[in-house]
C-alpha cells in the first residue's frame, strides 16, 4: 500500500503546469482534485484561458525528458500521431543576427507538438489516473484558512454554468493558475507580507499565423523550424515551424514593435525578417485563418522563497510564481523541472513552504537569467541589470556569432544550456572561452 502524506490535494489551474502538478501529486495523495474554470473535455484547439494558445510553443529538450519520465512512452505517443520530432542541433536552423550557427548533433529531441496539443495529451494520461478528479467549468473564489491563519485548509470555489458556492476542503492547495495568480493578493487580506516581484518590461508583441501545406517552395523540409531570434542589432524575430498538421510562422516584436494582424501587413513584417526564405515559402500560401495577436508585457518574478512567513499546506508553481517572456520557449519546461521540486519536496512528508520556495527559486534561477539576460540586452529595456547581466551580454553574443564558424562545439554547448539540460556556467569552461575568442 502507498505511504500517504495526505488524504487530498487541491491544484488550481489545469493546464499543463497544473496537470503536472497533479500527477505529481497523485503519488502521495489519495485524492487530487483539479480546478479549471474552462470546460477542456476533448478541447484539442487553443481556449479563452490561455490566450497564447495560438502560438507556436517550445518543448525543451530537459520538459521532454519529464515529460517521458512522468509519462512513459509519451514522445512515442506523439511520434505515432504524426507529430515532427528530430534534433535540437541539426532539425532547427538557428540564427542570431542573420547568421546562422553551424548545425550539430546534440542528442536532444525536440518535439513541435504545438501547446494545445501538448496540453490535450498530458490531460488524457491523468485522466487515466483514478485517483485525480477534474472540476472544469468552475471558478476560483479564494483560499480558505484556518482560524489563525497559519495553515490554509481548502478553497471556495463556484460552478460557472451557475450554482451555489463550495468549500473543498484540501489537506494542501497548489496554485498553478498562472500570470493572473491572486495568490499575492490572498497573502496580504490574510496578514502575509506582500510577495516581492521582479519585472523585466520588454513590450512583447507576438503575432500568428497558420498556413496550409504543402508550401511550394519548403525551405524546412524534413526538418521543424527555422528560427531568427531577436537582438539588438536585428529587432525582428519569428519562428517558422513545421507542425504535425500546418506551418506556422509566430513574428516578434519588442518595444513597441506590433507585427499587423491583417495578411498583407503581416506578410510585409516577415519580408522584413534576416531570412528571406521564410517570406518566399509563404508569400503565396493559403492562410488557415487570420493572423491572431498576444501582447505580454513584462516578465515577472514572484519572489516567495524571499517570504519571511507564509501559511502550510499551501504552494505556488508556474507561472503563478515565474512568468517566463515566451520567446525563449521556457515556461512549459520550467513547469516539468518544478514538478520534480514538488517530488523531492514530498519524499520526506508534508512539503514546508519555506523549503520548497527556496528549491523552486533554484530551478528558476537559471532560466530567469538567461531569458531576463538576453532582454535586458536591448538598452531600453526596463528591469534590474547586475554584473552578471553585463557579463553574459557582453559574452553570449561572440558565443553566438563563434558558433556560426566552429566546428559545431559552441553551437552544441549552447543549445544544452538553452534547452535547460546543462547549466549556463558550461558555456564558460575554458575551453568553452578559448573557442570563443578564436572564433
Amino acid at each position: 500500500m502507498p505511504n500517504y502524506v495526505g488524504d487530498h490535494a487541491v491544484v488550481l489551474g489545469g493546464s499543463i503546469g497544473g496537470s503536472l502538478a497533479a500527477r505529481v501529486l497523485s503519488d502521495f495523495y489519495r485524492t487530487v482534485t483539479v480546478v479549471e474554470r474552462d470546460d477542456v473535455d476533448g478541447v484539442t484547439g487553443p481556449r479563452r484561458a490561455i490566450p497564447q494558445g495560438h502560438h507556436i510553443h517550445a518543448l525543451l529538450a530537459r520538459g521532454k525528458q519529464i515529460l517521458d519520465e512522468l509519462f512513459p512512452g509519451f514522445t512515442a505517443e506523439l511520434v505515432s500521431i504524426g507529430v515532427p520530432v528530430g534534433d535540437f542541433g541539426t532539425s532547427l536552423s538557428w540564427y542570431f543576427n542573420g547568421e546562422m550557427i553551424k548545425k550539430a548533433e546534440t542528442g536532444l529531441t525536440c518535439v513541435a507538438a504545438g501547446r494545445p496539443l501538448l496540453e490535450h495529451r498530458i490531460r488524457r494520461r491523468i485522466g487515466q489516473l483514478p485517483s485525480i478528479t477534474l472540476r472544469q467549468g468552475t471558478d476560483i473564489l479564494g483560499i480558505v484558512a484556518s482560524a489563525d491563519r497559519s495553515r490554509i485548509t481548502g478553497v471556495r470555489v463556484q460552478p460557472r454554468a451557475g450554482g451555489e458556492p463550495e468549500l473543498i476542503e484540501a489537506d494542501l492547495v497548489v496554485d498553478t493558475t498562472g500570470r493572473g495568480s491572486r495568490t499575492p493578493r490572498w497573502l496580504v487580506e490574510l496578514g502575509y507580507p506582500q510577495v516581492r516581484e521582479e519585472q523585466v518590461k520588454m513590450d512583447l508583441t507576438y503575432t500568428t499565423c497558420d498556413f496550409h501545406g504543402p508550401l511550394a517552395y519548403d525551405p524546412i523540409g524534413d526538418d521543424i523550424a527555422l528560427i531568427p531570434v531577436a537582438t539588438p542589432a536585428i529587432r525582428r524575430g519569428a519562428i517558422f515551424a513545421r507542425l504535425p498538421d500546418r506551418y506556422a510562422i509566430s513574428l516578434t516584436g519588442i518595444l513597441g514593435d506590433r507585427p499587423p494582424t491583417d495578411m498583407k501587413g503581416f506578410l510585409d513584417y516577415v519580408e522584413t525578417l534576416p531570412v528571406p526564405e521564410i517570406h518566399k515559402a509563404v508569400r503565396d500560401a493559403e492562410p488557415m485563418g487570420p493572423p491572431m495577436q498576444f501582447r505580454f508585457p513584462a516578465s515577472i518574478r514572484r519572489h516567495y522563497e524571499r517570504q519571511s512567513r507564509h501559511p502550510a499546506g499551501f504552494l505556488v508553481m508556474g507561472d503563478a510564481a515565474c512568468v517566463f517572456n515566451p520567446v525563449y520557449g521556457q515556461g512549459m519546461t520550467v513547469a516539468a523541472m518544478e514538478s520534480l521540486v514538488l517530488r523531492q519536496s514530498l519524499e520526506g512528508g508534508e512539503p514546508t513552504p519555506a523549503a520548497f520556495f527556496r528549491g523552486l527559486s533554484k530551478v528558476i534561477d537559471a532560466p530567469w537569467d538567461m531569458s531576463a539576460g538576453a532582454d535586458l540586452g536591448f538598452p531600453e529595456v526596463e528591469g534590474r541589470r547586475t554584473l552578471k547581466t553585463w557579463m553574459g551580454n557582453a559574452y553570449i553574443p561572440r558565443l553566438q556569432a563563434a558558433a556560426t564558424r566552429d566546428d559545431g562545439t559552441l553551437s552544441t554547448a549552447f543549445l544544452r544550456a538553452a534547452g535547460l539540460v546543462d547549466p549556463p556556467t558550461a558555456l564558460m569552461k575554458p575551453g568553452m572561452i578559448a573557442r570563443v575568442l578564436r572564433g
